[in-house]
């Protein structure tokens, strides 16, 4: 049942994105040329070079541009390639590309092709995700999704140009998780015990996880730089930025979502024991938190440890297939981060649920 405290809860959340998404990050630049849709209609693979397993050179192209001023024009390009696999893309006949077209407000002077065009994909993608949500969530689906596109937005605009005017990152993670953590919980599970117990353990469990972040990130010794794109921030003129920090502060920021999750579990778990049996103990209802957290943290620590090392599969098995030892690969400054990461978050996960389930068998029976 949607509550009148609910509802403003929601408009807040409406409103505050809609505000977030006109703000200016204050590193908006002009760019030359116009971004537009384009097809390829022919190749020409005569200037490109081939070395073992990539390519380098420019391969020449004929497109035609599907939208803005130009549209309908069929134009040479360029596709540069700078010989990295994971950089470089080769167009066939028949593909469609984002590209960057610089004219003189008559005539395309130039055609640079950037990459293949996802945008209609991505959208469309997006748009299934949001049907199974409205579909099976219904209301509290469509706060899920109003908590989804308010987290982009809130990383988008806020953090992210804030470290990068020179905030301290730890400081930033810490404050944007635990204002993330109130307002998802609060939009999701609305604005009663059952909400105020799962934000207040999952705010316990991202203290502790930057608590310990902080500690073993210095018994690790690892440099910020180890995480991928960080020399590129350097020299792109943010050499002020605190690296190391970054990479802490991205620890807790990215075991917060699963923190808030496990909270979630054990509280509403928690609030339907309470609604079945209004007259239970406090401490049964402690205990029954405790045997609904066993069963999650579980689960949610291979969780864990199965994101972080899908991510860095490729990695692995080079290791893998050089027969490296052990030792030298757990010795690794980019391996011991991802332990780093994997471990402390998976510590926050089995701390908040014994915390969440104490909070909610006092605070559900008052």
């Amino acid at each position: 049942m949607r509550s009148k405290r609910d509802k403003v809860v929601v408009w807040i959340c409406i409103l505050a994105t809609a505000g977030m998404l006109f703000l200016s990050s204050g590193f908006e630049r002009e760019h030359s040329g116009e971004r537009a849709k384009v097809q390829v209609l022919q190749t020409n693979d005569n200037a490109v070079r081939q070395f073992g397993i990539v390519k380098t050179g420019d391969q020449s192209l004929k497109v035609r541009v599907l939208q803005g001023a130009f549209k309908d024009r069929e134009v040479e390009a360029v596709n540069h390639l700078i010989g990295k696999l994971e950089f470089d893309r080769i167009y066939s006949p028949g593909d469609t590309a984002l590209a960057t077209l610089d004219s003189n407000g008559k005539d395309i002077l130039k055609v640079t092709v950037v990459d293949y065009y996802r945008l209609e994909t991505e959208l469309l993608l997006f748009a299934v995700f949001s049907v199974f949500l409205l579909g099976f969530g219904g209301w509290t689906g469509l706060r899920s999704l109003l908590s989804f596109v308010f987290t982009g937005t809130v990383l988008w605009k806020i953090l992210l140009p804030g470290v990068l005017r020179g905030w301290n990152p730890i400081v930033a993670s810490l404050a944007i998780s635990a204002l993330l953590t109130v307002v998802i919980n609060f939009l999701v599970s609305g604005v009663d015990k059952k909400g105020v117990v799962a934000t207040l353990g999952a705010l316990a469990g991202i203290a502790l996880t930057c608590g310990l972040s902080l500690f073993f990130g210095r018994q690790f010794s690892i440099h910020g730089a180890v995480k991928p794109f960080s020399e590129t921030l350097l020299y792109s003129g943010f050499a002020h930025l605190d690296l190391t920090g970054i990479f802490l502060g991205g620890i807790f920021l990215a075991s917060s979502g699963a923190v808030m999750d496990l909270g979630m579990d054990i509280a509403s778990a928690l609030n339907e024991i309470v609604l079945k049996n209004p007259k239970i103990e406090r401490w049964d209802l402690i205990q029954s938190g405790f045997a609904v957290g066993r069963m999650v943290i579980g689960t949610m620590t291979t969780t864990l440890l199965l994101a972080y090392t899908g991510g860095f599969m490729t990695l692995l098995m080079v290791f893998v297939a050089q027969g490296t030892p052990a030792v030298n690969i757990l010795n690794l400054q980019y391996v011991a981060a991802e332990v780093l990461h994997t471990l402390v978050g998976s510590i926050g996960l089995v701390a908040v649920a014994p915390l969440t389930a104490i909070l909610g068998g006092y605070v559900m029976t008052l």
